[in-house]
């Protein structure tokens, strides 16, 4: 991808759609797949969007993903540092793409 600047989220993932990437966004709403049951394409460039602590994923970035990923979480609890839930995903990511796994 040839970096440059786009005014809004929207605007990134419509480039990165036409360069090949799937979009995975991580939030928590109604049809979510859980983190743990999604199994991505080794053979797919994805790009993964992150939203604000407080607020999360905007709408229409969340209508612009290709799926919508949630990380489970037990008890009255929900909500993860951004961090936290970005160590979690892209771990997940590079065992289940056996990235570890490639020379």
């Amino acid at each position: 991808m040839a970096w440059e600047y786009v005014d809004t989220t929207v605007a990134a993932i419509l480039k990165l759609k036409q360069e090949g990437y799937t979009v995975c966004a991580l939030e928590q709403v109604e049809k979510s797949i859980k983190l743990h049951e999604f199994l991505p394409d080794p053979d797919q460039k994805f790009a993964l969007v992150f939203g604000n602590e407080v607020f999360g994923v905007e709408e229409e970035v969340i209508k612009a993903s290709d799926f919508i990923i949630e990380i489970p979480q037990l008890g009255t609890k929900h909500s993860l540092n951004i961090s936290v839930s970005m160590g979690i995903a892209l771990w997940d990511f590079i065992v289940k793409m056996g990235i570890l796994n490639k020379k």
